[in-house]
């Protein structure tokens, strides 16, 4: 699984990247993390607001941080 926590490195993205970690420890899940801060690799997502989170190429998230529940459903409907 791959995932991409998308955002210039503010607190936010930074919530953002615990709250994904800590759901994928809670799981038992492996996969891989990545900080994305370029400007032109967000771009390609379409994103117009950061946080975004990107499972397995596919955009969940944009502009919020989501709830632990969301990005558990979201990892758990990867994983499918």
């Amino acid at each position: 699984m791959d995932i991409k926590i998308l955002g210039p490195g503010c607190p936010r993205c930074e919530d953002l990247m615990k709250r994904t970690i800590n759901v994928l420890a809670e799981l038992n899940i492996a996969a891989n993390v990545e900080k994305v801060s370029d400007i032109k690799q967000m771009m390609a997502y379409g994103i117009m607001a950061t946080p975004a989170l990107v499972i397995d190429g596919k955009l969940k998230c944009a502009g919020r941080i989501p709830r632990p529940e969301e990005i558990k459903n979201w990892i758990l409907e990867a994983q499918a």
